[in-house]
């Protein structure tokens, strides 16, 4: 019985003496793996208007929206990364590999309206 109530305590003093696992940032970094899916990028040039990519996701993050291009006006997609999940189901479908999801993730903004990001904006 008294080791029972004992077990809890020298669990506290282990983690007392671990090393903390927080990260400073921005002095500090943390390392991210090489499958992570950061913000997305996006070459208007070699984009075909297909809206596969708004077709697939599941959270119907991305919207075609009109831009103007050299060549006239395209469709293109408009991303609101609130609402993504990074799952990069849009890159793998994009059949020119024009949007691709990079490892960047400095999303600080002070607007919440500014987190949707137009073509324009994704180069």
């Amino acid at each position: 019985m008294v080791v029972r109530a004992i077990r809890p305590l020298v669990d506290v003093v282990k983690q007392m003496a671990a090393k903390p696992t927080t990260v400073e940032f921005p002095e500090r970094r943390e390392r991210k793996n090489d499958n992570y899916n950061g913000m997305h990028k996006l070459d208007m040039k070699t984009c075909i208007s297909c809206g596969a990519c708004a077709r697939i996701c599941p959270n119907q993050t991305i919207t075609m929206v009109d831009t103007e291009t050299d060549k006239g006006t395209k469709k293109m997609p408009e991303i609101n990364w609130e609402r993504c999940l990074f799952c990069a189901l849009c890159a793998e479908v994009c059949p020119t590999d024009c949007l691709i999801l990079t490892k960047q993730t400095d999303y600080d903004v002070y607007d919440r309206r500014d987190l949707i990001k137009r073509p324009e904006e994704l180069e």
